[in-house]
């Protein structure tokens, strides 16, 4: 068994070596990080580890035991959605939403790391996401709007 907390709560998972996204997804219910590619590269399934940005697709659960995970779902607090979740309803950021997860998670991440950061730091920081609907000035403008409404 391998322990870890995911979104504020203690979990054990029973195989080491079993892919972050499917315990995740199968067996925690957890459905806000999507599969895209399985290859690390489109980042649907990223999530915070320790406050950082990993691609769940690409990671094992004994890659992150001991770890304090969030996903989307672990987001929200108190029925109030985070600050870049809100950010990107009120900015229309989503078209499809597919990919949406992903980029919040990052963002966050971004904004955890960079409470200021410059239109340059935002394109960088969501340059490995991808949005096959285009909405990518949407959703720059949804990470400036969260990080002044900080």
């Amino acid at each position: 068994m391998v322990a870890l907390v995911v979104n504020g709560e203690q979990c054990e998972a029973p195989a080491a070596d079993r892919n972050l996204l499917s315990y995740l997804r199968f067996d925690l219910g957890l459905t806000g990080s999507k599969y895209g590619c399985g290859e690390g590269l489109c980042g649907a399934c990223t999530v915070l580890v320790d406050g950082q940005p990993l691609r769940a697709c690409m990671a094992t659960v004994s890659a992150v035991a001991g770890g304090q995970v969030t996903t989307i779902e672990g987001l929200a607090r108190e029925n109030m959605l985070h600050p870049v979740q809100q950010a990107f309803i009120d900015e229309s950021a989503m078209q499809c939403g597919y990919c949406i997860p992903g980029f919040i998670m990052t963002a966050v991440g971004l904004l955890d790391r960079e409470s200021e950061p410059s239109p340059a730091q935002i394109r960088e920081a969501l340059a490995e996401n991808m949005c096959r609907c285009g909405t990518y000035q949407r959703i720059q403008r949804a990470v400036q709007r969260a990080a002044a409404q900080r």
